[in-house]
């Protein structure tokens, strides 16, 4: 099992990179949000200048925002930089395209996307297609250095949809998730493999397989409502409750699609947005604010007991350490936590000290 963090992308938190990897962390995904954060690009240039071991990529780059030579160029940049040590993790753009009132890349645009930035990853010319014009691109002034493509950058890809996981399979080097336990996890592996069949592919013994969560290390006598254990998790909470009202409005407003450790809360949540100041066409930008950075505190009340223990790693550490096992038995080789801003040491400090080592 390896470790990653989640970095919330403030030019100036190439930082938290440095002190992860000085924890033993192996890698660091760092967001791509125009809206909400500095470039990822230029922090993650930063990190790996000021960085000798730790694993560096985009948490994830979303394809909406960037033409895909772009990013091909971007990540084989940083390579340059730190060989051997960079990733390219990609997305449709859930929270990026949505802080524009923008909806995520459609899966076949996002297939087309990664069948490009693969090849030009590899070296090879490749057919890509601009302002409705096809024309065959490949790096120029390899053998001078300004991208380096050696050794080959992964691609892992941000994916939770049948179409979008097959196409995974295809062109992935690994997966990157939410809700890692076993019995979510086993339906989407399936499909990434189906997806590897299709294209006559078969799916490396190394193919990687990420779980983005948070975590809080509780003490003897802690309780899910104390005010540290939801200044911990409580960001990360509210992420995923903005993702799902996200899901429940593109599905019809199907309460269907909200998941049970929200349902409790849901009409309350429903009646918290439509108190919002802003107008429906803009109210995105209220919804989505604090991303992962910190918690709005009109919604600490929606960080409840029951949310924190369906996503999060809770617990006294040899709970967390049982459930790491049971997320690794289940197909998970890397746990990443994206903790706020404001707890980020100590919450990734606690985990290094008192889960990691089981694992090492």
């Amino acid at each position: 099992m390896q470790f990653g963090i989640g970095v919330s992308t403030h030019i100036n938190n190439w930082d938290i990179i440095r002190y992860a990897e000085e924890l033993g962390y192996d890698r660091a995904w760092v967001g791509d949000s125009q809206m909400l954060w500095s470039d990822c690009y230029a922090t993650m240039a930063l990190a790996a200048h000021h960085t000798k071991r730790i694993q560096i990529g985009t948490g994830v780059s979303i394809a909406g925002t960037r033409i895909a030579p772009v990013t091909a160029h971007s990540i084989g940049s940083l390579n340059a930089l730190a060989p051997g040590r960079i990733f390219l993790g990609l997305g449709t753009g859930h929270t990026a395209m949505r802080v524009m009132g923008q909806d995520p890349m459609r899966v076949g645009e996002f297939r087309e996307y990664l069948r490009v930035v693969r090849a030009l990853l590899d070296g090879e010319a490749v057919d890509y297609t601009y302002g409705g014009e096809t024309r065959e691109i490949q790096f120029l002034h390899r053998e001078r250095g300004f991208v380096e493509l050696e050794p080959r950058i992964p691609i892992y890809v941000a994916a939770n949809g049948p179409k979008a996981l097959e196409a995974t399979g295809k062109f992935g080097d690994g997966w990157i998730t939410v809700g890692g336990e076993p019995e979510v996890v086993a339906p989407k592996l399936a499909h990434i493999q189906a997806g590897a069949a299709k294209a006559s592919r078969v799916l490396p013994t190394d193919f990687h397989t990420a779980f983005i969560t948070s975590s809080c290390v509780l003490r003897p006598g802690d309780k899910l409502t104390d005010a540290r254990v939801i200044d911990e998790t409580g960001s990360w909470i509210a992420c995923e409750l903005h993702f799902y009202y996200e899901i429940w409005k593109d599905n019809g407003r199907n309460d269907v699609v909200v998941p049970s450790h929200f349902q409790a809360i849901w009409p309350d949540y429903l009646q918290h947005v439509e108190r919002m100041s802003l107008p429906e066409a803009t109210r995105f930008r209220q919804i989505h604010d604090g991303h992962l950075v910190y918690l709005q505190p009109e919604e600490r009340r929606f960080v409840t007991p029951e949310a924190i223990k369906a996503t999060t790693l809770i617990g006294e550490p040899d709970e967390i350490i049982a459930h790491v096992r049971r997320l690794e038995a289940g197909g998970i080789r890397e746990i990443d936590l994206w903790p706020p801003m404001d707890s980020e040491r100590k919450v990734l400090r606690d985990f290094a000290e008192q889960v990691m080592p089981a694992f090492r």
